[in-house]
């Protein structure tokens, strides 16, 4: 195995690992990453895609306790019951919406400078949901904070459900985040910000697995046992790197907000307009 590969799809699972919970776009990332590093080409969309079951892995690991009590509780606890209604609500709209434009996006909108507008264009939202967040509620959620409509995870309707299941479809376009826009979605909805994390996390669980699983089985006629070295590597170290990427990230929403991720985002979108550009950097692998 050439030692080069296997590097690359380290670089490329520890961006998957470190961005795919972050409000900044693990798919955008991964993008402008291979063509950065030159790792490209069909079997390389396949890894990417792949390669999120180790970040997915990094959540079950981490809520363990919480899903090892929902499956016990599933047959008889009504709230058990209602949680699990809930993810499988928000997880329908992404399968209707993939399956029907998922190719077309690909096609059209896979490039660096998509990407890059995408990201520009959902840090100024992220700055208006904050602004408009923080008029609703008093500030930042620390102690003072006048309490959400939705605290918890368990507080959650089937409605609230839905919406952020229908919020997350706008992550089908490169650049724009999955974990953001069902985050911020879930602020702008009324929700936390821990609820909103976690129930981000927990829809993570059937959407990954469903992509990841989708994309090899369409795609296994471009694989062989040649690659089985480089999924493992890109996998191990997204589950490693989103592990951590999650226990951070849960405890700075405690004290902070998400405008430093924005100006990240635009500030990034920004580089990579301007060098796409003026030629400085060729954005494809």
């Amino acid at each position: 195995m050439d030692p080069l590969l296997l590097l690359q799809a380290a670089v490329m699972g520890l961006v998957e690992g470190l961005t795919e919970f972050l409000p900044i776009s693990s798919t955008g990332h991964l993008i402008l990453t291979g063509a950065l590093i030159g790792f490209g080409g069909p079997r390389a969309g396949v890894f990417e895609i792949a390669i999120q079951t180790g970040a997915m892995v990094a959540v079950l690991w981490e809520y363990r306790a919480r899903l090892a009590w929902t499956l016990r509780g599933v047959r008889s606890d009504p709230l058990v019951q209602r949680f699990v209604r809930n993810v499988l609500i928000a997880f329908i709209p992404a399968v209707v919406f993939g399956l029907s434009f998922g190719s077309f996006i690909k096609r059209h909108l896979f490039s660096a400078v998509p990407v890059a507008l995408a990201l520009i264009v959902g840090g100024l939202l992220i700055l208006w949901i904050e602004a408009r967040h923080k008029r609703r509620y008093g500030g930042r959620d620390l102690a003072g904070e006048r309490q959400a409509r939705v605290e918890s995870v368990d507080d959650m309707t089937a409605a609230d459900a839905l919406k952020v299941g229908l919020l997350q479809c706008l992550a089908l376009i490169p650049g724009t985040s999955r974990s953001g826009a069902t985050i911020m979605g879930g602020l702008l909805l009324g929700l936390s910000r821990k609820a909103a994390a976690e129930f981000s996390f927990y829809l993570a669980i059937p959407t990954l697995i469903g992509a990841g699983v989708y994309s090899v089985w369409k795609e296994r006629a471009l694989l062989s046992a040649q690659d089985l070295p480089i999924f493992t590597v890109g996998t191990v170290v997204a589950f490693f790197s989103a592990l951590w990427c999650i226990r951070w990230l849960i405890r700075f929403i405690s004290t902070h907000d998400f405008v430093p991720f924005a100006w990240y985002r635009i500030v990034f979108g920004s580089i990579v307009l301007a060098t796409a550009w003026t030629g400085t950097v060729s954005w494809t692998p």
